[in-house]
């Protein structure tokens, strides 16, 4: 009886090990590569891409574990890019471009809002319709804005400069309430932006760079040039996961970015139905004549070209930046078309 026991022990033992051997060994699950993005602000529609892509997982999917926080203006988050203090920026890209000519190794991987959304608010019930026409007028401006830096170039190509106005530097955080009190005549901004957060109180329109024939592209995504290739599989990840969620929000579900943004930022009492509008305003200006049909997130070298010869006018970039020193497409997947 005893050896019984011990020759089935021995079979069970033996088969195990057969077994053990027939199976593959067993993979570690490959942890997620940590990511941290700083947007530009506090949420506002246009990061609804990010939060959208955290909420639903799709970021994780990649292989990602994004953290996106909260930033303190474009040329912060650009210059804590080029520090290596962020793996990514989503700031405005014509900051980012001031940034390269003045030495950051910063550089732009990915554009979205390419037809630009800067301009001057002013009131919808005023007879205004150039900048010629606000002569004498009260304008605040948002200190240290990327906006900001454009002034002396979008006044100029309205047939006007600063001597012709009031020009009043603001926090950009007191910009609204300035504008909304009446302490202001005008207000330059981002545009989609700024619209839906004074809608209920003083309802205005635009007189937008576009109208006077400035090209300025908006956000996009910005990494140190340095990484290009040693963080390619990360960047590369990042972008085309933006690339997807674009065109999915695109396709019909703006209200998915939206409640994103209220479930992960829940403290700041974010009003769903301004970054619904902002949202819509950004949408509108994703494309110019030169990337309309192209893959989003696309950049045009011809764009680029308009937007640097604007700087330079006014002395924001060195002649010798190239629009090569600030962009490279070599990121973006084809296929990732949005429905307009």
């Amino acid at each position: 009886m005893q050896k019984t026991k011990i020759q089935r022990r021995v079979l069970v033992t033996a088969l195990a090990a057969l077994l053990a051997a027939a199976l593959p060994a067993a993979t570690p699950t490959k942890a997620a590569e940590h990511v941290t993005i700083a947007t530009d602000f506090l949420p506002h529609g246009m990061t609804a891409g990010l939060q959208l892509a955290v909420q639903n997982g799709w970021f994780r999917d990649a292989g990602l574990d994004v953290e996106v926080r909260d930033g303190k203006g474009s040329n912060a988050t650009i210059q804590q890019v080029a520090a290596g203090q962020l793996d990514i920026g989503f700031a405005q890209l014509a900051a980012m471009a001031a940034a390269v000519s003045n030495g950051l190794p910063v550089i732009s991987v990915m554009g979205f809002v390419q037809a630009g959304d800067n301009g001057l608010m002013i009131p919808a019930d005023s007879a205004w319709k150039t900048l010629k026409d606000l002569k004498g007028k009260r304008i605040a401006v948002p200190a240290g804005s990327a906006t900001a830096g454009f002034l002396d170039a979008f006044l100029r190509a309205g047939g006007t400069s600063q001597s012709d106005f009031v020009i009043t530097n603001v926090d950009a955080s007191a910009l609204v309430s300035t504008y909304v009190s009446g302490n202001a005549d005008a207000a330059l901004s981002t545009v989609a932006y700024f619209a839906p957060l004074v809608a209920k109180d003083r309802p205005s329109r635009s007189i937008l760079f576009t109208d006077v024939g400035l090209q300025v592209p908006s956000y996009g995504l910005v990494v140190r040039k340095d990484e290009l290739g040693t963080k390619a599989d990360m960047i590369g990840k990042f972008v085309e996961t933006q690339q997807k969620i674009w065109v999915y929000i695109f396709a019909g579900h703006q209200q998915e970015g939206v409640d994103a943004i209220m479930a992960q930022r829940a403290g700041l009492r974010l009003d769903p139905i301004v970054l619904a509008a902002q949202l819509k305003g950004y949408m509108a200006l994703f494309d110019t004549a030169a990337t309309k049909g192209k893959p989003t997130g696309w950049q045009a070298e011809s764009d680029w070209q308009k937007t640097l010869e604007v700087m330079r006018s006014v002395g924001m970039v060195k002649p010798e930046i190239k629009p090569a020193d600030i962009f490279t497409n070599q990121f973006i997947a084809n296929g990732y078309v949005r429905a307009n």
